[in-house]
């Protein structure tokens, strides 16, 4: 009895936790010292870019490097497809056990790639990459420790978890970002691996940090809020549907340019790149804030509560509200771009920095319809976190989000109302989550066809499902238990119905083929000999021993 205990407890927890931390510190190095050379890039980029705007003759060099780099970064697309785009849907793509990661491949390709484009001047950011390396940190770990292939994709959640928490200094929207958005909905070992990575991915962040003599800070430090009264709601109400209304709009334009790029076929569609790398060019050489993934305009638009100006540099001598609109115009035209073609960049930030520019705007429009300057800057995080949820339609995270990248609740009731209008806009249009949509797409254009099958199968004693309800159960993809038969009698299976040994179960999935569906089953209804637990329980047996000798 007290050997099934054990062998539970370490299957349920003890085990999930100790890959997880395993999983964390690794993300919490590698996810670090990603974010540092981003920032070191982005910045060179810029002082570049300002360079050779002070020396036109490098400006025909500057194309022609940008040329050759669209042309390697899509060849090194074409021999590694998986680091196509941000990175994020096919992130969730395997956690949700339909792509399948080789991770010794596909991390060194994704850091490099996105640290490139960083460098060319694109509107690329951080954030998806993060995420995409953490995910590919636990599936190495899982695999290098002999794990099952839920347990790789639970490894996977918590790796990608970890990285999202380092790259914003977010644990909580790190955590969250995992039930919302990677797998729409909580279970106890999600949890588990999830919050395991993340605070071993932080604690290594902050050790290294202390080690190389950096703070640890919020994120947008140029943001000061007052708490807004309810007569100034109608400006929250004003600003939460036009911010909604954009986000619909930027992702129409983001799978517009999709379909168009997808017709670019020429040279196995290397050809494709093209266009952002020498649109970034001409942004870049019109102002440095459509660059980069948009942490520097996020601060700039920042008034410190209305007591300052914004400190966003003009472009072409022009008047603030014409330079924000100039920049808003070219960010979303570059950030659909980086979409539509695939380029390995994160869009995570890049689309917070549009709502950030769209909020300063309407801040400026509200100033004149009567509301206080000292309010801007809550208009500007509410647009910014309303945007945000417009498109991915994760609402829980971009409430969590906003009150840790600032660190301050002030306007957690506002943003809660913002954001509540900005999922009813999303929902009003009928549209899927951003990156769900994303991930259909990818599977689309690399020929991963789903067919529904059923598969019949026992849940057996010793295995993961016995005692366990239906949805505290990491099933593969798109899964269904159409029916249970228990000791004859059939039972309509619901989210709370615990399965027992004996019980008969109908399973129905969406996935590649009827030998995928068996064997992702088959590892929570049957028993598995775990090899680390045999070796972790030899070892205290041989222990035990000696110490009796």
């Amino acid at each position: 009895m007290t050997t099934k205990l054990g062998y539970s407890f370490y299957r349920k927890g003890l085990q999930l936790m100790g890959v997880g931390i395993c999983t964390g510190l690794l993300v919490g190095v590698l996810v670090t010292f990603y974010n540092i050379a981003a920032d070191f890039i982005t910045q060179y980029s810029k002082n570049l870019y300002l360079g050779i705007r002070e020396n036109p003759a490098f400006v025909p060099l500057l194309f022609v490097v940008l040329a050759l780099s669209a042309f390697a970064i899509g060849t090194l697309i074409y021999f590694v497809p998986m680091i196509r785009g941000s990175g994020i849907p096919q992130t969730e793509g395997a956690s949700r056990g339909l792509l399948t990661m080789k991770w010794y491949q596909v991390l060194p390709a994704m850091a490099a790639a996105s640290l490139y484009c960083m460098f060319c001047g694109l509107s690329a950011g951080a954030e998806g990459p993060s995420m995409f390396i953490g995910g590919a940190c636990g599936d190495g770990v899982s695999h290098l420790l002999g794990g099952s292939s839920m347990e790789r994709r639970y490894q996977i959640t918590g790796g990608a978890c970890a990285g999202l928490a380092v790259a914003f200094n977010a644990p909580l929207t790190g955590i969250i970002f995992a039930f919302e958005e990677a797998h729409r909905r909580f279970t106890p070992s999600i949890f588990i691996c999830a919050f395991s990575s993340v605070l071993t991915a932080l604690i290594t962040r902050n050790v290294l940090f202390g080690l190389m003599g950096k703070a640890v800070t919020s994120a947008f430090e140029a943001f000061t809020f007052s708490a807004m009264p309810i007569k100034s709601y109608l400006y929250v109400a004003f600003a939460a549907v036009i911010s909604g209304l954009f986000g619909i709009g930027f992702y129409k334009l983001g799978f517009l340019m999709r379909k168009l790029f997808s017709k670019i076929t020429a040279l196995k569609g290397t050809v494709r790149m093209l266009i952002p790398f020498l649109f970034a060019g001409v942004v870049g050489l019109m102002t440095i804030y459509a660059m980069g993934g948009g942490h520097a305009l996020i601060e700039a638009v920042g008034t410190h509560g209305g007591t300052m100006e914004m400190t966003v540099t003009s472009v072409f001598s022009s008047p603030i509200v014409v330079t924000l609109i100039v920049i808003l115009i070219l960010r979303l035209l570059s950030t659909a771009m980086n979409l539509g073609a695939g380029v390995p960049s994160g869009i995570f930030i890049p689309m917070l920095a549009l709502g950030a520019c769209l909020g300063a705007l309407i801040s400026k429009l509200c100033g004149l319809m009567g509301m206080d300057v000292i309010y801007s800057d809550c208009i500007v995080m509410i647009c910014m976190a309303t945007f945000f949820t417009a498109v991915v339609k994760a609402p829980l995270t971009s409430i969590i989000m906003v009150v840790e990248l600032t660190w301050q609740f002030t306007l957690l009731i506002p943003v809660i109302l913002g954001v509540s209008i900005g999922y009813m806009i999303s929902e009003i249009f009928r549209l899927k989550p951003l990156y769900d949509a994303m991930l259909e797409s990818f599977m689309d254009e690399h020929d991963v066809k789903l067919q529904r099958y059923s598969y019949v199968t026992t849940v057996e004693a010793n295995s993961i499902a016995n005692g366990q309800a239906i949805r505290d159960l990491l099933w593969p993809g798109n899964l269904l238990i159409r029916s249970i038969k228990r000791d004859g009698a059939s039972i309509v299976p619901s989210s709370d119905t615990v399965l027992l040994a004996g019980d008969e179960i109908t399973a129905q999935a969406e996935t590649t083929s009827l030998e995928i569906l068996q064997s992702g089953v088959d590892e929570i209804v049957k028993p598995r000999i775990n090899t680390l637990y045999i070796k972790i329980k030899k070892l205290f047996s041989k222990k035990k021993k000696d110490d009796k000798e």
